[in-house]
């Protein structure tokens, strides 16, 4: 279903609302302003739906939040240390827009665009956008295609497919929060696995500061499923970024899309997530600066209300050739794929 919101985004035209359906009455709701996942909606078999997704009230609250909420983020989600890129010896300078440092692309990145309607049915839809050269800082013309599916199994794919006519990184990723309680707590009673042996610690700006380290260095592990309170600012890594906000450079076995990265179960047992990505790693958050965040039913969200978990290169991979992953380097000629999917069960 695809409806036209009466009030207006930035470029003068109406926000347009999509609707997709599976045969199990679970929908999901997407917005062509930013190609947003807006909402997700798990059907509970007592004829009761759960809300799994932070969202906002309005299209037009998604304008003044600051947290990225369900939005595409690009060029290159996560941050890059002093706005600059390094790729043989070659310097370039991109727009920043987190003091010195670039995150998620830009101020005025694809997060903040309208993105056109190429394609859709009842259980898919396709968003694409086109990124000039210097965008951001960035080179070279880009387009990328995102197409979201919500199948009969409950899972809902995030497919990206882009190009570019000169060297650039890419990394797009969903910057989806997920409370699985029905928003009606904070996160922090969920349980979370994370199929990850090493993480990279960052400095109070969420810059990768040191190389690749164990996870069972302070209360990052989380290869056995705990709480995701249990060790919350349990060590000064966390303590200079709020909580968790940290790269999870994911086991390989995991990395093809048929083994699950993370797993996380809401505080009642009653709903569990899978995810599956093409990726190499994960960014966890533990939403740690939500609060003020406009919420769904009009109010604002606070400390913790939902996590991130966004699949992605590891954060700075430009600047950095010697970690074990996948080039995030695309040329001309090449095209980037990447796939992440949250797989929705009701366990009782």
């Amino acid at each position: 279903m695809l409806t036209t919101h009466p009030s207006l985004a930035p470029d003068g035209a109406p926000f347009t609302v999509l609707t997709l359906t599976n045969a199990q009455g679970m929908r999901i709701s997407l917005m062509d302003w930013g190609a947003t996942w807006l909402s997700c909606e798990v059907p509970m078999g007592d004829g009761q739906m759960r809300e799994t997704l932070l969202g906002c009230h309005s299209p037009q609250d998604y304008l003044r939040q600051t947290a990225y909420l369900g939005a595409t983020v690009g060029r290159y989600a996560n941050r890059i240390a002093f706005s600059q890129l390094t790729q043989r010896s070659h310097t370039i300078k991109l727009v920043p827009n987190q003091g010195e440092h670039q995150l998620h692309g830009g101020a005025n990145g694809p997060d903040r665009r309208r993105w056109a309607i190429v394609a859709r049915d009842e259980q898919s839809v396709t968003f694409s956008l086109r990124s000039p050269d210097g965008d951001n800082g960035f080179p070279g013309n880009l387009a990328v295609k995102v197409t979201y599916t919500l199948t009969n199994e409950g899972r809902v794919e995030i497919r990206y497919v882009a190009d570019v006519d000169r060297l650039c990184p890419v990394n797009f990723t969903n910057h989806a929060y997920f409370n699985l309680d029905d928003n009606s707590t904070d996160c922090l009673d969920h349980r979370l696995f994370i199929n990850a042996e090493s993480f990279l610690p960052v400095d109070r700006e969420g810059i990768p500061n040191a190389a690749l380290t164990p996870v069972s260095i302070g209360g990052m592990d989380f290869r056995q499923p705990k709480r995701v309170g249990q060790d919350l600012l349990s060590d000064d890594g966390q303590r200079c970024v709020g909580g968790y906000d940290h790269a999870y450079l994911l086991s390989e076995h995991c990395r093809d899309g048929q083994s699950p990265a993370a797993t996380l179960w809401s505080s009642d047992e009653r709903v569990m997530m899978n995810v599956y990505t093409s990726k190499p790693a994960l960014q966890f958050y533990s939403g740690n600066f939500l609060a003020g965040t406009p919420s769904r039913d009009g109010g604002e969200y606070g400390r913790f209300a939902g996590l991130a978990l966004e699949s992605e290169f590891l954060p700075d991979s430009p600047n950095h050739p010697e970690w074990p992953q996948p080039d995030c380097w695309l040329t001309p000629g090449d095209t980037y794929h990447s796939m992440t999917a949250y797989q929705f069960t009701v366990l009782k």
